[in-house]
């Protein structure tokens, strides 16, 4: 009898599969534009470290989540969003394999239940772009996610590192408006009717982090030339806030009647949007000749 060859199906080992579909993913990515897989990184990294401030102001019912915008200024999400705009812009095809590693190290260190590993991780990437590409918008963009850390979490290791002396300088401030005595982070108040409290929630700290961060997005966002008046209107910027939250904190100050009628949602949404504004307006001079060129 003679030898039967079988053409049927021959078996594929797992192994070719997946190295078939690993090349098939490395092959797709690698023909994304790098503005497309930069943004999709940042987006991810933004939502995984935004997670935990809003499940947490969630807690305390809708109305004062919506309230404290789930505890993200109004700052912070403009310039996320701006950053990852920006960034889009870079058409550039041709992701190399090793962003593709970054890639996937970056991921690995966002899915941790940590809100601090993804603004590492988004401090890294930024630096990143910052060094590998020449295109504007990108730069820009990378520009603006590192300064967004800054409130988010440097300015926090800062604040924890240096905490007494930090609420002292605020209690210092407030101890010398109101004309009364201090001890530490504790103010008495005007009226001698008990004392007034400093805690980290109400540090001028955040709030300069803040400016400083919309300063560099509007500068940034209307590629403002560089000029020696820069780190006065960003100073101006960071001692307003620190003005008009000074000055809050002497109001609660006065009395314990005022510390109960003006420490709560209200009075703080009302300091912030203060505090958004006088930001917001100083950094738009500082930029005037550029903004306008573009209205």
């Amino acid at each position: 009898m003679g030898h039967h060859k079988h053409h049927g199906p021959q078996p594929v080992s797992v192994r070719s599969v997946e190295m078939a579909v690993r090349g098939s993913v490395l092959r797709r990515v690698s023909e994304l534009p790098r503005g497309e897989f930069f943004a999709g990184l940042i987006v991810l990294g933004c939502l995984n470290g935004f997670a935990s401030r809003i499940i947490y102001t969630s807690e305390n019912g809708w109305v004062n989540a919506l309230l404290t915008t789930y505890g993200i200024s109004a700052i912070v999400l403009v310039s996320c969003v701006a950053a990852v705009s920006l960034i889009l812009r870079d058409r550039t095809r041709g992701v190399q394999l090793r962003e593709i590693a970054l890639g996937a190290g970056f991921l690995l260190l966002i899915i941790l239940p940590i809100s601090a590993a993804s603004w590492i991780a988004l401090t890294g990437l930024s630096l990143y772009i910052l060094s590998s590409t020449d295109v504007v918008a990108s730069r820009q963009g990378a520009t603006i996610l590192l300064a967004t850390t800054v409130p988010m979490l440097w300015s926090r290791i800062l604040f924890k590192l240096f905490a007494h002396f930090i609420l002292a300088a605020d209690a210092l401030l407030v101890s010398r408006i109101l004309g009364t005595h201090r001890t530490g982070n504790l103010v008495e108040f005007a009226d001698h009717s008990g004392q007034l409290a400093i805690f980290p929630a109400c540090s001028s700290l955040a709030n300069v982090s803040l400016a400083f961060l919309c300063w560099v997005t509007f500068s940034q966002l209307v590629s403002h030339k560089k000029s020696s008046y820069d780190y006065l209107w960003c100073l101006l910027a960071c001692l307003v806030v620190v003005v008009v939250n000074v000055s809050r904190m002497a109001v609660l100050g006065f009395s314990e009647a005022n510390y109960l009628s003006f420490h709560n949602e209200w009075g703080d949404l009302v300091a912030n949007v203060i505090i958004l504004g006088l930001t917001v307006g100083i950094s738009a001079l500082g930029v005037r000749r550029e903004l306008f060129q573009r209205l």
